[in-house]
């Protein structure tokens, strides 16, 4: 594993990523061309501003793949509710006029669930043989 991919803290050094899906609300599917890219951008962005580091982005027509390595004090939840709300409004004040033709009750973009798996460097077997190996 490469070293430099830990993060550097004062009080920690941390590689702690998950893996995000992010559905459409209503399955649209309207992830494609330019909007698609101006998602991903706003996605990207959002994640800089946090320092969050998004190692690897893909989309789908309906949902969005990410994976993200983020800080031991962000939990899971904000880091969605972050990007999810931020992405919206971003989305909403660029291409409202598209959004309108789809969601005409709410300012929108997303479902309100999502997906979300810690992901490791190895595995838990791995990890478990370290552990009752010690000492």
């Amino acid at each position: 594993m490469n070293k430099s991919r830990y993060q550097h803290r004062r009080h920690n050094k941390n590689l702690l990523m998950v893996h995000l899906i992010f559905v459409t609300k209503y399955r649209k599917k309207f992830l494609t061309g330019s909007f698609d890219e101006d998602i991903k951008q706003y996605l990207f962005e959002i994640c800089v501003r946090y320092h969050w580091y998004i190692i690897r982005m893909q989309s789908d027509r309906d949902h969005i793949h990410m994976l993200v390595q983020y800080n031991p004090k962000d939990s899971i939840t904000n880091i969605v509710s972050t990007l999810k709300q931020h992405s919206t409004y971003l989305a909403w004040l660029h291409h409202g006029n598209m959004l309108k033709n789809h969601y005409w009750k709410e300012q929108t973009l997303w479902s309100d669930g999502y997906f979300a798996a810690s992901i490791g460097q190895v595995s838990q077997k791995i990890i478990e043989h370290y552990i009752e190996n010690q000492g």
